[in-house]
């Protein structure tokens, strides 16, 4: 999974690790993000999308339909049918989520007359798990079991896909010919509430802009929500909600220098923050404080904020300057 930008990190940066690395299925959810990756990683590896395109609109791309509807299904058959090509794509059932994929009078409609499929070249059947990340959800076993069930009654030969990043964590009941790992891929824990099997991929630092001393009874930042008990040194550190850096981290989340953790006063604004660095002498200005890394992960940081990690990442700024390194 490379959409929304290769989870925030820079899918043109992100899709060619990932070609290197063996990977031949991608997946999108537009298709101007499948051109843009089709230029980043060159020809032959599959890109899906998984909000799919009307009939022709994929140009010389290369992209692979997700069909998701009966109506996607009828179009596309017959576009294929007046070219006299089969078309390739995903036909994706839905089993549980209610959200994208053939519901369940569709996938009747097809199962009872398969020729609504005559046309396409249904590389794969996918599904779609709602509760993956909690394992004892009894919607998980229901989705598998109405999955295997309408796929047993349609045309044989498609391979299926099945799990996502938390669904490939679920067991051998739930594999299947090809798995799209998202999250996981990002260092979000794809198994919430146990040890994170995955390594952390992202650090943010932001530079530290200027240090000041303050009295008891100062305030710092918008609505004067922090008042300094103590003498105290506040560091002014340049990120904001503009750079994804989201207000609902105001006075809940720390940043990290050298191992110590430093808190967050005072609200989030839209270019800088402040942390009480009292504690910590030796951040001066023109040093960083880690706002994202190993002591401060993704999945902390989004706690804080009331969200999820996946939110976290997605809305990092182009504001930050990236740095790409192999390990």
């Amino acid at each position: 999974m490379v959409k929304a930008d290769a989870y925030g990190l820079g899918a043109a940066r992100v899709g060619p690790a990932l070609r290197d690395a063996g990977c031949r299925h991608f997946f999108v959810a537009h298709p101007a993000e499948g051109v843009t990756l089709r230029a980043a990683i060159g020809p032959g590896p599959v890109i899906a999308v998984l909000n799919g395109f009307a009939p022709g609109a994929d140009g010389d791309a290369e992209l692979l339909p997700v069909l998701n509807g009966l109506p996607d299904v009828e179009a596309h058959a017959a576009a294929a049918r007046r070219r006299g090509r089969a078309t390739p794509a995903i036909l994706h059932l839905d089993t549980g989520m209610s959200r994208l994929g053939l519901d369940v009078r569709e996938q009747e409609a097809v199962a009872a007359d398969p020729s609504r499929l005559d046309g396409l070249d249904l590389r794969w059947l996918m599904t779609h798990l709602a509760c993956a990340d909690e394992p004892e959800h009894p919607l998980n076993a229901a989705q598998a079991a109405r999955f295997a069930a309408v796929c047993a009654r349609l045309p044989a030969g498609p391979p299926r896909s099945v799990a996502n990043s938390s669904g490939m964590f679920l067991g051998p009941a739930f594999a299947s010919d090809l798995a799209r790992p998202g999250c996981a891929l990002y260092g979000i824990n794809p198994t919430p509430g146990r040890p994170n099997p995955m390594r952390q991929v992202v650090r943010l630092d932001a530079p530290v802009l200027q240090v000041r001393e303050i009295a008891p009874g100062d305030t710092v930042g918008y609505g004067a929500t922090w008042t300094a008990e103590r003498p105290s040194r506040v560091a002014t550190v340049a990120a904001g909600y503009a750079d994804g850096y989201l207000r609902a981290l105001s006075g809940r989340a720390s940043g990290d220098f050298a191992g110590q953790s430093v808190p967050l006063i005072g609200r989030v604004s839209m270019d800088l923050i402040a942390f009480d660095v009292t504690d910590a002498p030796g951040i001066v200005p023109g040093g960083a404080i880690c706002l994202i890394g190993p002591d401060n992960t993704p999945d902390a940081v989004a706690a804080r904020a009331g969200t999820i990690g996946y939110e976290v990442l997605t809305s990092l700024g182009n504001r930050y300057r990236r740095e790409y390194r192999a390990t």
